[in-house]
């Protein structure tokens, strides 16, 4: 159990949306999973990382609201377009679940601004995949207008690659920054580059968290980490520079099992401090 102590306010347990209130940042949880491409049971990893953030400090005097879980977004991806489209927050930071949960963030932000938008994933891999699943966001959210001039892919991995991927990628005019590029960047610097080509048209940008672009050792609650990975700083940083600059509309954080995590819930952990600097850098704005 937590101790208590009152000159330590602790972080989570915000409170309900109440009516058209707006917040300064807004959490929803995106509990997907059904559609992976592998077993997981990510849908329980939005609660895990709630209880997680209770272990640190709220440190932040802004307006921030938890807009709860969206019921059942696998089988009514239209419904958690809509629940996030109902938030009224200036940063919304959805908790997934596996990377399906990126479409509906996504499109949910973007509503009819998509022409305008941008994309930044920190991902191993490119989610260029056919159908629908964990492996095919990116893909899908092309399809549904997004320029692929706007989308900026930072942390891929080439060995969980294939080269048709790639191929696709670079065909739709996607940036990749692959991790052999990360070994002599600063992530502050590449991170600049991302939101100045996602942002480039002047629209909402949403930003892709997935947490397997970390190196396994700090990430074995994700499925698809692999070493050799960013550090958990490096994510964080990420995280911080993503909120805190004024067209991130959305990100989300994704790809973590909570039932596959290490006994001392390092990756839910991480995913919960990556909360925390979103809203360190949201108050930054």
């Amino acid at each position: 159990m937590l101790n208590s102590d009152p000159l330590w306010p602790r972080a989570g347990d915000w409170a309900s949306p109440v009516n058209d209130e707006w917040a300064d940042v807004a959490l929803i949880g995106m509990p997907t999973s059904r559609t992976s491409l592998s077993p997981t049971q990510a849908h329980e990893t939005p609660n895990a990382v709630r209880e997680a953030l209770r272990r640190y400090a709220a440190l932040s005097d802004l307006r921030i609201v938890d807009a709860g879980n969206v019921r059942e977004p696998d089988l009514n991806e239209q419904g958690a377009i809509e629940a996030v489209a109902a938030v009224r927050a200036e940063l919304v930071i959805a908790l997934g679940g596996d990377n399906a949960a990126t479409v509906p963030t996504a499109l949910g932000r973007w509503g009819t601004a998509i022409d305008t938008a941008g994309l930044i994933t920190l991902d191993a891999h490119h989610d260029l995949r056919d159908g629908t699943s964990n492996g095919s966001p990116v893909r899908r959210l092309l399809e549904a207008g997004l320029d692929g001039h706007r989308v900026v892919q930072i942390g891929i991995e080439p060995l969980t690659n294939s080269l048709a991927y790639t191929a696709r990628a670079l065909e739709a005019g996607v940036t990749i920054i692959t991790r052999e590029e990360l070994r002599v960047r600063s992530m502050d610097d590449v991170m600049a580059q991302a939101l100045e080509i996602a942002g480039a048209a002047g629209g909402p940008i949403h930003v892709d968290l997935d947490v397997d672009v970390c190196d396994r050792s700090v990430a074995p609650g994700c499925p698809a980490s692999v070493p050799g990975g960013i550090s958990a700083i490096e994510l964080r940083t990420a995280a911080r520079l993503a909120a805190a600059h004024p067209s991130v509309s959305s990100i989300d954080l994704v790809e973590v099992d909570v039932a596959a995590d290490s006994a001392d819930e390092r990756t839910v952990r991480l995913v919960a401090l990556c909360v925390l600097e979103a809203i360190s850098g949201a108050a930054r704005r």
